[in-house]
């Protein structure tokens, strides 16, 4: 649904700190904090990241998820797999 990254990505986008996303989506601190320290996909109560989603939708943010197209217009910033590199020639001969 989210992970931890799209929602610390989000609050830089915005402008905000965990206390104003938390007052946002009308849930805790400690929760907003436990949220955006999860390894990947953030886990917890159904209704809480729905909470979380909303409010962030409501501010402007749009979640994309991997491999959905973006459906709404203006500009913005997706995380993509960064592409693999050829390896550099130190210089001294190896490979």
């Amino acid at each position: 649904m989210i992970t931890a990254g799209q929602m610390r990505a989000a609050r830089a986008l915005l402008g905000i700190d965990q206390k104003t996303l938390a007052e946002m989506a009308g849930i805790s601190v400690p929760t907003i904090q436990r949220m955006e320290s999860s390894k990947g996909n953030v886990r917890g109560v159904v209704d809480t990241l729905a909470k979380v989603v909303d409010a962030l939708d409501r501010a402007g943010i749009e979640l994309i998820g991997d491999q959905a197209p973006s459906i709404a217009t203006g500009r913005g910033v997706r995380l993509k797999e960064p592409e693999a590199r050829p390896a550099r020639d130190n210089g001294q001969g190896e490979e």
